[in-house]
């Protein structure tokens, strides 16, 4: 062909879909020429359009991922309390909050910074060199210089450099998975497709970060950097904003609530002390800033933040690394999970499971690569094969025509070669077939041509053959073995006509159960040296079909039933064909037998719009043919309708939806860096059943949130009712600011952590997800949380006015008012361990070990608080004799038992308005 002119640019229009423009059209479109380009076109090319590289969106700087971290409603309370402080001159409190805020926001900034962006990982998939023609000769260069309309050279092992329009090729397969999600590698012509294909069909296309597993090919160029597959991808990721998560929604709008309320309550306070009681104006800044302080709750960003640290930890013992702190509980929140098929809930090793010959079907134990497992037949002994002739036949062609071994890694089994031969390797090994023994002499390899390999072997006397002989073994795709045999062998190893309807149906039957199905066939061939494509035409004796799958992952199944009692939906969205997608689907119990709405393809989904992809997606288990754009609609469809989407993948077209859904969770050993960089969640053990696990330990942190919050909450409720009713009754304080603040930091670095570490609930995986829109205070623990705050509040009054007028000392008083909230807050902490539940048992003092650690430091810190002289003169404290321990520890155990039947009220009418409505 004629090379076109330097100058001739290429038309960007015209190579919209080039996998369906014929060799010559694709060649004009993209301005090149079978020879390649010349250097000096190449030159103005690249100049023109850029390198081949992923483009780079701009990255916030360090300080703007810091300052970030600091943008949250409750960190600007803790300002204010510090601001107050500052204020007040007490420069110690002053230092304490800020240390808190500062470091609140380092244990995210530091968990959040240690990986790189996603975009860094799609570009360590793009190929470093490339086999190019320019000038008319060979040679190698760097991909990033590669030009549309460069014409370029791929061979096994290869990476693929650049989208490519496949100009000739030899056996060419290629592994797509990663980008379409197919676990068997795609076989790749020069044929013109059809424009709507989606991509895993456009069998006349290679994709830049594609992997060549088999043959040769050479193509021109039509697309690099951004405009590539996994340059839109890229664009994808980039374009999603971040989700809020639950958690962080809930915690602001409980941050504006408390604002609201202090500043109503500070200004009522206020108004009654001018005008009620005739306070001067220094007496009411210091009842303000007290009631500030006290109503504060400066512990509880910190509070939450070391319990989602600690949630980060324990996940990492259940090998789910965490990358984003707030992933933690937004998993616990989730309502629907979607997941890749290929990889996530299947093993990405394909696997042999049924063999069918003329005598019947055998099934094959095991699954992946291992060949650890037997092949049994109908009655479920083992097939021997000296007592099997037919199988022995069939297994030794399928394990003589095949370039693939498995072998063992650190990591468990891996294929080397195809892993479709991989499967029939290991079928080879499990039966005990001798393939080692013969000797190939000639073959024929596999083409997307023809679709079947041949190859001619010596084979030696054993179950299959009488004696030593000499035969050619065919496999491939069961129509074109059929199509060129006319016997097939018998149960008795008898030659005999083949029965053609009958293979039909027993293939249709297989391919029913979404199993991909390969055929072998055998002709003896005494006396032959050498065969090629034309010595098959005919003659073949027809030995039987094997079923192959990409199997479920055995301990997926489990998962996605506890995930199921959990109340959360699973979906697979796949790449691969819907038959395999729902027969893997029912197998693992996400699709029913006969589901409301049958499963839909990516082409069923571009015909819908969004009103219209909205209204069904909740119904539909199973998508299949899938983009990486029908990933993010069906992530956004069900976000539209308040789901709380945790996706699941390992491919790069797994990355743009995995960064859109509320919580992206990636294989952490199959997964590409591109998928894994794109998550908040990584599986260390790619198993699906770590994800049930981690949502339930994200329930957990979610319970020990609320409980935490519950337990703080009527901390500061009561210091702030204390100094309101003194002021609105005209008394002295009952606590000063600097005893408020110590009270508490003293339950903070004890009884409030204690609540971090409490172990799950009974029952916690039997509940329904929570709503997305249900505060982190619900009615119930509000109502909680006020009857709390009003019996702490009563209790440390109580106590102050009765220490006042038992010892006429006003130290003693405040003294004893702070140990009454110690103790108090202490009771308070048994309500708060079962706050669904009755506190009225043993369980209550066992399970976390932490309850008596921060009790027994707790009394610690109120014994330095009383009795140590430095602390009597910082705090204005003073000893306390037996009565006042009495008194306090007696109403504590008021406070436990009053809140207790509170409690029990507060069940009994959300159980009677629960079953009324």
């Amino acid at each position: 062909m004629t090379p076109v002119a330097p100058d001739r640019p290429a038309r960007a229009d015209e190579l919209a879909a080039p996998w369906s423009l014929a060799v010559e059209d694709v060649l004009r479109a993209a301005g090149g020429s079978t020879v390649g380009l010349t250097v000096l076109e190449a030159g103005e090319r690249l100049a023109r359009d850029g390198r081949n590289e992923l483009p780079e969106p701009p990255q916030p700087s360090t300080l703007a991922r810091l300052l970030s971290q600091y943008a949250d409603v409750l960190i600007y309370i803790l300002i204010a309390a510090a601001v107050l402080k500052a204020i007040t001159g007490d420069w110690v409190d002053f230092a304490v909050i800020v240390v808190v805020i500062v470091a609140t926001g380092l244990i995210g900034f530091i968990q959040e910074g240690r990986a790189v962006s996603a975009l860094a990982g799609l570009r360590k998939m793009q190929s470093l060199s490339a086999q190019v023609r320019r000038d008319g000769d060979w040679g190698v260069i760097d991909s990033a210089t590669l030009v549309v309309g460069d014409v370029v050279r791929v061979r096994s092992g290869d990476r693929v450099p650049a989208d490519v329009r496949l100009l000739s090729s030899a056996q060419l397969q290629v592994d797509e998975s990663a980008l379409t999600g197919e676990s068997v590698a795609s076989d790749k012509s020069d044929d013109v497709n059809d424009p709507d294909v989606s991509i895993g069909d456009r069998t006349s296309m290679l994709f830049s970060g594609t992997i060549v597993t088999a043959g040769t090919g050479e193509g021109v160029v039509v697309a690099t950097g951004g405009d590539t597959e996994i340059g839109r991808i890229s664009a994808l990721v980039a374009e999603q904003d971040a989700m809020d998560t639950p958690l962080a929604r809930q915690l602001e709008h409980l941050g504006k609530q408390l604002s609201v309320l202090i500043g109503v309550l500070a200004v009522v306070m206020l108004l009654v002390g001018r005008f009620v009681h005739g306070l001067d104006v220094d007496e009411l800044i210091d009842a303000a800033i007290g009631f500030a302080v006290a109503a504060v709750p400066e512990g509880l960003p910190a509070l939450v933040t070391i319990t989602l640290a600690l949630g980060v930890q324990q996940m990492a013992r259940h090998r789910a690394i965490t990358r984003k702190m707030s992933a933690v509980e937004t998993l616990g929140s989730t309502t629907t999970i979607c997941s890749d098929k290929t990889g996530t809930l299947t093993q990405n090793e394909m696997t042999a499971r049924t063999v069918v010959t003329a005598r019947g079907t055998y099934t094959v134990e095991g699954t992946g690569y291992d060949p650890a497992g037997r092949v049994v037949t109908a009655h479920g002994g083992t097939a021997d094969l000296a007592a099997h002739p037919d199988l022995a036949a069939f297994v030794l062609a399928v394990g003589l025509c095949n370039d693939a071994h498995v072998e063992p890694t650190e990591d468990g089994w891996r294929v080397v070669g195809a892993p479709t031969e991989g499967a029939l390797d290991v079928l080879a090994a499990k039966s005990g077939a001798r393939t080692s023994d013969a000797v190939r002499v000639s073959e024929v390899p596999f083409d997307s041509g023809h679709k079947f390999a041949a190859t001619l072997d010596d084979v030696p006397a054993g179950p299959a053959y009488e004696r030593a002989t000499r035969v050619v073994h065919a496999v491939g795709a069961p129509d074109r073995l059929l199509d060129r045999a006319h016997t097939e062998r018998s149960a008795d190893g008898v030659v005999r006509p083949l029965d053609r309807a009958a293979w039909d149906d027993r293939i249709d039957a297989l391919s029913a159960r979404g199993l991909r199905v390969l055929a072998a066939a055998v002709r003896p061939a005494a006396g032959v040296d050498g065969i090629t494509l034309d010595d098959l035409d005919d003659g073949l004796t027809f030995l039987g079909v094997v079923g192959i799958v990409d199997p479920p992952r055995p301990e997926a199944t489990a998962a996605i039933a506890e995930a199921h009692s959990a109340g959360i939906r699973v979906k697979m969205i796949t790449g691969d064909h819907r038959g395999t997608a729902t027969a893997i689907a029912r197998e693992l119990g996400i699709a029913p037998e006969h589901g409301k709405v049958p499963a839909l393809t990516g082409a069923d989904l571009q015909a819908m719009d969004d009103d219209e992809l909205r209204a069904v997606v909740r119904d539909v288990d199973v998508y299949a043919r899938t983009s990486p754009e029908h990933k993010l609609r069906i992530v956004r469809a069900l976000q539209s309708h308040g789901e709380v989407v945790a996706m699941t993948g390992d491919g790069v077209n797994d990355a743009p939806s995995i960064t859109r859904a509320d919580v992206g969770v990636a294989m952490g050993i199959k997964g590409t860096e591109a998928t894994k960089e794109a998550a908040d969640i990584v599986l260390a053990d790619d198993n699906f059943a770590t994800i049930e696990r981690a949502v339930e330990e994200g329930r957990r942190i979610y319970d020990n949130i609320r409980k935490a919050v519950v337990f703080l909450l009527p901390t500061n409720g009561a210091q702030s009712l204390v100094i309101l009713v003194a002021v609105l009754a005209g008394l002295a304080l009952p606590l000063s600011p600097v005893q408020i603040l110590w009270i508490n930091l003293a339950t903070a670095i004890t009884l409030s952590l204690t609540l971090a570490g409490e172990p799950a609930e009974p029952g916690i995986m039997k509940r329904k997800p929570r709503s997305p829109t249900e505060q982190v205070l619900s009615s119930r623990a509000i109502a909680v949380v006020l009857i709390a705050s009003v019996i702490l509040g009563a209790a440390t009054l109580a106590v102050f006015v009765l220490e006042r007028d038992r010892t006429g000392d006003y130290a003693v008083a405040q003294t004893s008012a702070v140990m009454m909230l110690a103790l108090g807050q202490l009771a308070f902490l048994l309500n708060c361990r079962l706050l669904n539940g009755s506190a009225f048992t043993v369980r209550v003092l066992t399970g976390n070990r932490s309850l008596w650690i921060s009790a027994g430091a707790l009394l610690v810190l109120q014994l330095l608080f009383t009795y140590a002289p430095f602390m009597n003169v910082w705090f204005d404290s003073t000893p306390i004799g037996l009565h006042s321990w009495l008194l306090t520890a007696g109403i504590a155990v008021v406070v436990f038992l009053l809140m207790e039947a509170a409690k029990a009220v507060l069940r009994r009418v959300g159980d009677r308005d629960g079953a009324g409505s």
